[in-house]
C-alpha cells in the first residue's frame, strides 16, 4: 500500500519528483556519455548518423545522447530540460510517446536525407518538442495547450530559424526533421491514436 501525503492528497509533489528523476536521468547519462566520450578522445562520436549509410543507422537512437564537446551539450541541456518538462506536464507517458516519435522520426529523416558527414546531438529532439508545443495548440485548442505554446513561443520562438541551412557545422536537418517530427507527434496525440 502506498502512503500518499496527507498535505499533498492530489499527488502532486510526487509527480514533480518523476519529472526530475525522469528529466535528471536523462540530463544525466547525456553528460556522462560526455565525460566518458572525452575520456576516449571523442571516439563515441562516431556511433552518430550517417545519412545513407547502413552503420549510421545506430545513431538514430545513439546521435540524442552524443555531443561535439560540453559547450554543444550545454547548449542543449537547459532548452531539454525546459520543454520537455512542458511536454511532460501533459503526462509521462505523453512524454515518453513524443519523445519516442521525435527521437525516431527525426533521426529517420537525418538518416535518408541529411548532408553526408557526422550528426550527433539532443537538438532534433529539442526541435521536436518545440514543434509539438506549438502545434499542439492548433491542433487541441484547449486553454492548457494554447498557454503552453505561447510561453515556450515567447522562450525559444527564435530557434525556429535553426530549419534553414545557415551555418557550417550545425546539423539544420536534424533541426528540421525534429520539428517536423514534433508537428506529427502533436497530430497523432491530438487525434488519441496513440
Amino acid at each position: 500500500m502506498t502512503r500518499r501525503d496527507p498535505n499533498d492528497p492530489n499527488g502532486i509533489g510526487d509527480e514533480i519528483k518523476s519529472h526530475i528523476l525522469i528529466l535528471g536521468t536523462l540530463v544525466g547519462i547525456m553528460w556522462i556519455v560526455e565525460v566518458v566520450d572525452i575520456a576516449l578522445a571523442g571516439k563515441l562520436n562516431y556511433l552518430g548518423i550517417y545519412p545513407r549509410n547502413a552503420i549510421g543507422l545506430r545513431g538514430i537512437l545513439l546521435a540524442p545522447f552524443l555531443h561535439r564537446d560540453f559547450r554543444h551539450l550545454i547548449s542543449n541541456t537547459i532548452p531539454l530540460v525546459v520543454m520537455g518538462w512542458f511536454v511532460m506536464l501533459r503526462g509521462v507517458s505523453e512524454f515518453f510517446k513524443v519523445s519516442a516519435i521525435v527521437m525516431l522520426a527525426s533521426g529517420l529523416g537525418v538518416w535518408l536525407l541529411g548532408a553526408p558527414g557526422l550528426h550527433i546531438g539532443a537538438s532534433g529532439v529539442i526541435f521536436g518538442y518545440f514543434g509539438f508545443l506549438l502545434s499542439r495548440a492548433y491542433f487541441e485548442r484547449s486553454a492548457l495547450s494554447i498557454a503552453m505554446s505561447l510561453a515556450v513561443g515567447l522562450l525559444y520562438g527564435g530557434i525556429i530559424w535553426g530549419v534553414l541551412p545557415g551555418q557550417l557545422g550545425i546539423s539544420w536537418e536534424g533541426h528540421l526533421f525534429g520539428f517536423l517530427s514534433g508537428i506529427f507527434a502533436a497530430r497523432q496525440i491530438s487525434l488519441r491514436r496513440w
